[in-house]
């Protein structure tokens, strides 16, 4: 932090009500008084509207800033001062009075499979139920196993553990970052290589947003970011930015570290169907957030030549 700004006297963390959404909001907390002692750090819990329509598909009720308008009201009326997310619901676009001020060291990417009856996808037998909340995952699971039954799972984590516990699925896949956060890891059966299902931009990371112009903030919660993983989910927004990725689209965008201080991106956009998927991918040899966008843009720019048009919203 900058000698010239002082620390915080308090600070109000905006965060979704779900179990999730507390235990990354607490856990921000906890690193807020960590560095800050004398700060008095609080949590506004609030229902979104993602959270209260749970009988259609997000990519049917408005997307990802359903998971995020309320907070940022919350935001620009001076109840709250920051809101945590999942970086994976921040849209691709924030509007101009805001700014993700920092984003922390990632979790786990990987997406899970979890059920009792089964030990992975490749274990599940002809017509099995497979539940996901993703457009994503879901035409990535039909494309290597066409024969599984794949449906849509809306609600939180533990309301998507509960359907999947009374049978309502036989198998579900979900964010092994989630499942790790709240101690369970343990119902992971199996996690899913990248090779198989790609992950979507951001997944795994947690992202602080601010208003625009608190740039106390800024410097308030500079030790809390992560460089690497600011540069790589960097690239992959940059991709899904460039495709208007939303939960319409099948489309997922994964960056890791590569030699040296490098990136290497791998991007791809399928039909919902699974029957067509286009994949590409990019290295550079040394990241800065200009490179990281540069490369985010080429790889999305690969995608287009492609044809993955056809296979992005006409609206």
């Amino acid at each position: 932090m900058s000698p010239s700004v002082s620390p915080p006297a308090r600070l109000v963390i905006a965060s979704r009500e779900s179990r999730l959404a507390m235990w990354q909001a607490t856990y921000v907390q906890g690193r807020l008084r960590e560095l800050y002692p004398a700060c008095d750090v609080r949590i506004l819990g609030m229902t979104t509207e993602g959270d209260r329509v749970l009988d259609r598909a997000l990519s049917e009720i408005g997307g990802k800033g359903l998971f995020t308008k309320e907070l940022e009201v919350a935001l620009l009326d001076g109840r709250a001062d920051i809101a945590v997310h999942s970086l994976k619901d921040v849209p691709m676009e924030l509007a101009s009075e805001f700014t993700l001020a920092a984003v922390m060291r990632r979790e786990d990417p990987r997406d899970a499979f979890v059920s009792a009856r089964f030990g992975g996808l490749d274990e599940m037998p002809a017509g099995a139920v497979v539940g996901t909340s993703s457009l994503r995952r879901a035409a990535q699971i039909r494309r290597r196993f066409p024969t599984l039954d794949v449906r849509p799972l809306r609600g939180n984590l533990d309301t998507r553990l509960g359907k999947l516990d009374r049978g309502d699925y036989d198998a579900i896949v979900l964010a092994a970052a989630g499942l790790k956060r709240l101690g369970l890891a343990d119902r992971i059966r199996a996690l899913l290589p990248v090779s198989l299902s790609l992950p979507a931009a951001g997944q795994g990371a947690l992202g602080i947003e601010s208003l625009a112009n608190r740039d106390d903030l800024e410097a308030w919660l500079a030790p809390l970011a992560d460089q690497g993983t600011w540069l790589q989910v960097r690239a992959e927004r940059a991709v899904s930015r460039a495709l208007g990725g939303s939960c319409r689209v099948p489309l997922a965008a994964y960056c890791e570290a590569s030699e040296g201080h490098g990136l290497w991106l791998r991007a791809c956009v399928a039909s919902v169907d699974g029957e067509h998927l286009i994949e590409a991918q990019g290295r550079i040899g040394h990241a800065n957030a200009e490179s990281a966008e540069g490369l985010g843009d080429e790889v999305a720019a690969s995608l287009l030549a492609q044809g993955a048009q056809a296979y992005l919203p006409t609206q």
